[in-house]
């Protein structure tokens, strides 16, 4: 693309005993006769830690360190300061987790790219699962997958699909298995990753997944090597436990239309699936709670039909009482077992679903974790399914690991039901409950998690530990566990002799695994509870999981990977290739001139300026308390978010890697805060717009703005009318109003003076930022704004009233995401930055969330520039 060809990229997965090492390699050269830039994007299962990166220039390797979060940030930042090539890996949180780096190349160099990660292959359905994202970009002459699978207990299936494959694709997907081997290769050639006989367009663009099992004899599977266990048990052929299920329903207004008639689609589905030995019963709570049984009800099949109208009748309404409809399930679920209404040996379960906050009743979060816990006490597992963006995920997520269970996002897309029953379906075959898997104390020290509420049918529980004595070789375990006719009680053991016995084949073995194994289980149960920790428990989760991370180097939300390519001579940047005269620049030189012949001060609201800046080009904007107005041309209206942080909080506006740009903006709040907000108001007091390219930094507050260029420094007021060209910068400052820059040949901007009475008690002045030509910036740019310079499409459905009856509410589809949304007004300063004038958008709630691109948080740095 663009004169840079990727001639290979393999991947390469070896996995033993359910612990994947991936390493990815792409190799690409710069085909055209002058210097480049190339991009490696790659996405990662959430689950995974990158362990190690690296790339290669003309036959000198520049390595990857992980450090801790802070330090790398800081080293990042000093780099790309000093205008050197610099990627950053952080773990994200999402469903994938995005590495990118990207580095100038000469004519005819090469460069090879090597990203190593790591993950533990959970059990689900009675398979392994590994996930593979296929995404070159283009034709690729050498593409290759190939996996090497290695399982002491034996493979008994293995299966390979792909979301691209077409049925040629098919038949080149290679895949043998046998005994403890097993081994999945695909290589497609030019001419099979076309789209058509004809085409250049690849058709490699989706998921790669590969399932397996293992042969069970037993229901442990023990491994001891150099002074570490693993302690796989899954045990198979066991009754299924009857269920009591109790399922709390967010029946709020924002779940009104297609949330809501997912969700009874999901259910209707959920009700076929319900045995006749369980019993269930639903809670739905908005403004108030409703319950459709006073006690729970055997699923007989008059029952279920009688709940099958009971959930089309069900419809959205009111607000959200969710600590009332969370409490009257648990009321119901306790009196169940107290009362005897229920089997003795049954498993117990409450699946909660919401969209939004609790805001109705008892709405401070903290207080519902405490009484919820304390009411389960316990005794039972609570899962909290997040329906789209706009709920408080950690609030969920909190809630549900206090309490024995787990929550998860369900994605507002079209194969939600999908998501609510596939979720259903994980925990609808308990055959255990109060599993507890004891080692001798005296003998294993760091012990993982080695109790567990339920087990399910087609799960597994991993165990890992380490010896106190490093040389011991031998392991006992005692296994208890609760099943559906009796008490399960036995005792296994295990040799490290059996384990080397079956790991003859050592060309499957990467480093010491279940070390690693044991490392990446103890992370991630230790991120797990820092969750729910506070003060010195917190800060000592987080000092143990710190220190493990970067003893095994990984990359978890702790740590981040940082690598740096000394700076590039300045040969190496004059070959960039140019894009043209910015007609930006040419407008400025225009104003510029007429300046000189005509003695007026030109202004936003000048007719020049108005014919410019009214076009329907890309443009982007951020003024107020900071209010976010995100221009969409092509539906001929507009989306706003806010964002709510604190004074002194630096944030990343915009970002292009290829130009150069940065803009970065810091809060202020008002004189004094207002004792009757619940939230500081917070304006940008200091924007630093910056091109590294061109050595330029630009630091504007309401009091000044400074030109460093280079150890060179210009300064002026906001009461000075001038017009400067220097080194690649065109400003104009309107005295007292605004000023327009352009630097080198990207976007312009417009940074408005806000000016309030110097005497007022609460507000001061504070800034505007307008982008002009956002379209001149490159295709990787992000930021809070910048993300927005690539067309974004949003489909508005449903439109209904909401809390203020001049602004209706709406679900909005973006992004793959179903968000409730209010049609509102915002601020535009552009055109008169006394007054400005309304532009009429749609309001996306809770910092954006769903809108921008992972969480607000995430644009937050540490300094200007």
């Amino acid at each position: 693309v663009n004169g840079i060809e990727i001639y290979s990229m393999k991947i390469d997965s070896k996995v033993t005993s359910r612990f994947a090492h991936n390493v990815i390699t792409s190799q690409a050269v710069n085909r055209g006769n002058v210097s480049k830039e190339v991009f490696f994007d790659v996405e990662l299962p959430k689950t995974a830690f990158i362990t190690d990166f690296s790339m290669t220039i003309d036959g000198v390797t520049y390595p990857g360190t992980i450090k801790e979060k802070e330090a790398a940030k800081k080293q990042y930042e000093k780099a790309v300061s000093r205008g050197q090539t610099a990627g950053l890996v952080k773990a994200s949180g999402r469903k994938t987790e995005k590495f990118t780096v990207s580095v100038n190349i000469k004519a005819a160099s090469k460069v090879t790219f090597e990203l190593s990660y790591e993950e533990l292959l959970k059990r689900q359905f009675g398979k392994y699962e590994m996930f593979i994202k296929v995404k070159p970009k283009q034709l690729v002459k050498d593409f290759e997958i190939e996996v090497d699978i290695f399982e002491p207990q034996g493979i008994t299936d293995l299966e390979a699909e792909g979301t691209f494959i077409t049925n040629e694709l098919q038949n080149i997907i290679k895949k043998t298995f046998s005994g403890k081997k097993g081994h999945i290769s695909f290589k497609p050639t030019l001419d099979q990753q076309r789209t058509c006989a004809s085409c250049s367009q690849s058709v490699l663009d989706g998921d790669f997944t590969v399932r397996y099992d293992v042969k069970r004899t037993t229901a442990d599977n023990l491994q001891i090597v150099n002074g570490y266990f693993v302690h796989f048990f899954a045990p198979t052929n066991l009754p299924m436990l009857s269920k009591n299920i109790i399922f709390v329903m967010d029946t709020s207004g924002s779940m009104h239309g297609r949330a809501m008639e997912q969700t009874k689609e999901a259910l209707l589905k959920i009700l076929d699936d319900i045995k006749e030995d369980d019993f269930f019963n639903f809670i739905l709570f908005d403004s108030e709670v409703s319950t459709w049984k006073d006690t729970l009800i055997k699923a007989t099949p008059e029952n279920l039909d009688e709940a099958r109208k009971f959930v089309r009748l069900i419809s959205a309404d009111g607000m959200t009482n969710l600590h009332g409809g969370l409490m009257r399930g648990i009321d119901i679920l306790n009196a169940a077992h107290e009362e005897n209404l229920v089997p003795k040996r049954s498993a117990s379960i409450i699946i909660m679903l919401t969209d939004g906050y609790p805001n109705v009743g008892v709405s401070s979060t903290e207080v519902i974790e405490r009484e919820v816990k304390k009411a389960i006490d316990g005794r039972y597992p609570l899962y909290n399914l997040g329906f789209g963006g706009g709920v408080d995920y950690g609030f969920l997520e909190r809630m549900a690991l206090e309490n024995k269970g787990l929550a998860r996002r369900i994605y507002p897309d079209s194969d939600a039901p999908l998501q609510l029953q596939g979720f259903y379906d994980e925990v609808s075959n308990p055959m255990l409950i109060d599993v507890e898997l004891n080692y001798p104390e005296n003998e294993i020290s760091d012990l993982t998690t080695n109790s567990f509420k339920h087990f399910y049918d087609g799960s597994e529980i991993v165990v890992a530990g380490r010896f106190v004595d490093s040389n011991q070789n031998h392991l006992t375990v005692d296994v208890r566990g609760e099943g559906a006719n009796d008490a399960l009680s036995y005792t296994t053991q295990q040799d490290a002799e059996q384990t080397a016995q079956a790991f003859q084949e050592q060309e499957y073995i990467f480093g010491e695994y279940i070390e690693r194994l044991w490392a990446y289980l103890t992370i991630e149960q230790l991120l797990e509870k820092r969750i729910t920790a506070t003060g010195e428990e917190k800060e000592n989760l987080t000092a143990e999981a710190l220190a493990l991370s970067l003893k095994y180097k990984f990359v978890t939300p702790l740590t981040s990977m940082v690598v740096t390519k000394p700076e590039e001579n300045e040969e190496g940047i004059a070959d960039k290739p140019t894009e043209g005269i910015d007609i930006t620049i040419l407008l400025v030189i225009f104003m510029f001139l007429l300046q000189r012949l005509v003695p007026v001060s030109l202004s936003l609201s000048s007719p020049l300026y108005h014919t410019y800046a009214s076009q329907p080009s890309w443009y982007t904007s951020v003024d107020g308390d900071p209010h976010f107005i995100i221009s969409v041309p092509e539906k001929k209206d507009a989306i706003c978010f806010n964002i709510n942080e604190n004074p002194g909080t630096i944030l990343n506006l915009i970002n292009d890697p290829v130009t150069g740009i940065t803009v970065n903006g810091e809060l202020i709040g008002d004189k004094r805060a207002n004792s009757d907000a619940m939230i500081q108001n917070s304006y940008f007091g200091k924007l630093g717009i910056a091109n590294k390219h061109l050595g330029l930094k630009l630091t504007v507050t309401p009091e000044k703005i400074t030109i460093q260029n280079g150890d060179e420094k210009t300064g002026f007021t906001w009461l000075d009318s001038v017009t400067l060209q220097q080194a690649g910068l065109t400003l104009i400052i309107n005295r007292k109003k605004n000023l327009v820059l352009s630097m080198g040949s990207g976007a312009s901007f417009v940074v408005v003076l806000h000016q309030v009475w110097k005497k007022h008690p609460l507000h001061q002045d504070f800034l505007g930022l307008y982008t002009l030509e956002g379209d001149k910036l490159s295709e990787h740019t992000h930021g809070l704004l910048g993300q927005f310079f690539q067309p974004i499409d949003f489909t508005i459905l449903e439109i209904h009233p909401g809390s203020d009856p001049k602004k209706p509410d709406a679900t909005m589809i973006v992004k793959n995401n179903e968000l409730t949304v209010t049609r509102g007004w915002q601020k535009d300063y552009r055109r008169d930055p006394k007054h400005g004038f309304d532009i009429p958008c749609w309001f996306v709630h809770d910092n954006g969330a769903g809108l921008i691109d992972g969480v607000h948080t995430d644009y937050i740095v540490s300094s200007l520039f």
